[in-house]
C-alpha cells in the first residue's frame, strides 16, 4: 500500500509539472502579439523619433518642436480642447451613472444599454451623422468650428465617462449614505464626504477614457470643423501623411510622454474598493 500511495503521488506531481508546463504555452500568442504590434512599432517610433531622412541619429524632430510656435500652439488647443471635453463629461456623466446605477431610480436595465448603443455603430458614421445634424439645425462647423467640434467629442466620448463611473457606482455602499442622512447629514454633504470619494476611482477611469483620446483625435476635429481646427492627433496624422516620418514620430513620443505623465500621476487615487469603501469619509 505504501508503494502504491507513493507511486500515485509521484504521478500526481508529474501531472502538476505537466500542466504546469502546457500552462505557459498559453501566454505565447499574447507575447508574439505583444511584440509585434506593441514593441516593434515602439522601436520603431523611436528611431524615427532620433533620426533624420538619411537614416542617421539626429535631433532635428526635437529641435523642430521644441522651436515651432505653431506645434506648441497645437498642444495647447489640444490640451484645452481636451480639458473641455473631459470637464462637460463629467458633468454629464456622473449624475447620468448615478442614476442608472441607483436601484431605486432606474428599475429598467434597457437604459445602460441605450446609452453603451452609439459606441456600436461605427465611429466614421457617427461623427458624419453628428455633422449633418449640426448643419441642420446651424450649427456648421465653418461658421462655429469650436462648437461644433466640441459637441462632437462629447458625444462621442460620453459613453467613456458613463461606463466606468455606472461600474464603480453600482459598488457604493449605500449604507453608509443612509446612516449619514438619518443623523442629519444634508444630502450635499453625504455626496461631497461620502459619495464622491467612493465615485473617485470611477472619476480617473473616465477622465483618462477621454481626455487623452481626445487630444489624439482627428477624425471628429477634422469633419466637425471643416478642417478649421488642428488637434494633436491632426498633426501626427498630416506628418505621416507627407512621410514627415522623423517629426511625427516624435509627436507621438510626446503623446506617449503625456500619457504616461497622467497615469503616474493618477496611480495612487486609481484604488482599490476595499479602500475606497472603508472608513474614514467622516
Amino acid at each position: 500500500m505504501n508503494s502504491a500511495t507513493k507511486e500515485r503521488k509521484s504521478l500526481l506531481l508529474l501531472l502538476k509539472e505537466h500542466a504546469r508546463f502546457k500552462r505557459k504555452y498559453l501566454a505565447f500568442p499574447y507575447a508574439v502579439f505583444l511584440l509585434l504590434f506593441v514593441i516593434v512599432p515602439l522601436v520603431l517610433i523611436v528611431y524615427y523619433a532620433f533620426s533624420d531622412d538619411t537614416g542617421a541619429i539626429s535631433l532635428g524632430a526635437l529641435v523642430s518642436f521644441f522651436t515651432s510656435s505653431n506645434k506648441w500652439s497645437v498642444l495647447l488647443v489640444s490640451l484645452f480642447m481636451g480639458i473641455q471635453t473631459t470637464l462637460i463629461c463629467l458633468l454629464l456623466g456622473f449624475p447620468a451613472a448615478y442614476i442608472l446605477a441607483d436601484r431605486k431610480l432606474n428599475k429598467n436595465a434597457v437604459l445602460v444599454v441605450l446609452f453603451v448603443m452609439p459606441m456600436w455603430i461605427n465611429f466614421v458614421i457617427r461623427t458624419g451623422a453628428t455633422r449633418d445634424l449640426l448643419d441642420a439645425i446651424g450649427l456648421s462647423g465653418a461658421v462655429y468650428p469650436w462648437p461644433a467640434t466640441l459637441i462632437g467629442m462629447v458625444y462621442n466620448y460620453l459613453p467613456f465617462t458613463i461606463l466606468p463611473l455606472y461600474t464603480t457606482m453600482l459598488k457604493l455602499d449605500r449604507s453608509q449614505m443612509e446612516a449619514a442622512a438619518d443623523l442629519g447629514a444634508s444630502p450635499s454633504r453625504v455626496f461631497l464626504r461620502n459619495v464622491l470619494p467612493q465615485s473617485l476611482p470611477g472619476l480617473v477611469s473616465a477622465s483618462e477614457m477621454v481626455f487623452m483620446p481626445v487630444m489624439s483625435s482627428y477624425v471628429i476635429s477634422d469633419t466637425l470643423s471643416e478642417g478649421k481646427i488642428t488637434l494633436f492627433g491632426n498633426y501626427i496624422y498630416l506628418d505621416f501623411s507627407n512621410s514627415m516620418w522623423n517629426e511625427g514620430s516624435f509627436m507621438a513620443l510626446v503623446m506617449l510622454l503625456i500619457v504616461g505623465v497622467s497615469m503616474l500621476l493618477t496611480r495612487n487615487v486609481d484604488r482599490s474598493e476595499s479602500q475606497v469603501r472603508g472608513g474614514g469619509l467622516w
